[in-house]
């Protein structure tokens, strides 16, 4: 075989590597994609430990695809597809951290058993890079989401009384009364 033979099919196979590597990481953001180590939080002592991460993906109400890992937002829980409220907290999410930067940070527990991470997210800042407002909190302030507690500690005074308040209040898709 001679050199210009040898050289185009190097190239065809560098130029296939490279696709089956976009392929396979279809969340790739043109920033450092994380492995599952990145979200477990061992690599710090703080409980409270908070990575930065770009959204790419809203699966429902409550779970997003961050760097190509499945997150699910810890304290509340939100209708699944086919159910009432399902669309509009699917929306809302998307409004809020669709293809943007968002905080995460631990609790008590890593994943759950459909092997999500569980996490507490916050939009960041585009400005100052600090945290804006825990989504978490604002699904439910929104009437979108119930507050579900497990073991998680973190928040729950605050989302426990958002949700006592959008009830009373007849706020968002799960307390009014026209849906």
């Amino acid at each position: 075989m001679n050199i210009k033979k040898l050289l185009f099919v190097i190239l065809i196979i560098l130029v296939i590597t490279i696709n089956l590597i976009i392929f396979l990481k279809p969340n790739f953001t043109g920033g450092f994609i994380m492995g599952p180590e990145s979200f477990d939080g061992s690599n710090t002592d703080n409980s409270d430990f908070q990575e930065t991460v770009f959204v790419t993906r809203v699966i429902d109400g409550d779970t997003v695809i961050a760097n190509g890992e499945s997150i699910r937002l810890l304290g509340i829980d939100t209708d699944e597809k086919g159910e009432r409220c399902y669309k509009e907290a699917k929306t809302k999410l998307e409004e809020l951290v669709l293809n943007k930067d968002v905080k995460l940070e631990n609790d008590d527990r890593n994943k759950d058993k459909y092997n999500r991470y569980l996490r507490w997210i916050f939009l960041v800042d585009e400005e100052n890079k600090t945290n804006n407002f825990n989504i978490n909190l604002k699904m439910v302030q929104d009437g979108l989401a119930i507050a579900r507690f497990y073991e998680e500690k973190k928040y729950k005074k605050e989302i426990l009384d958002a949700e006592k308040r959008a009830r009373e209040k007849k706020i968002g898709c799960k307390w009014s009364t026209a849906n």
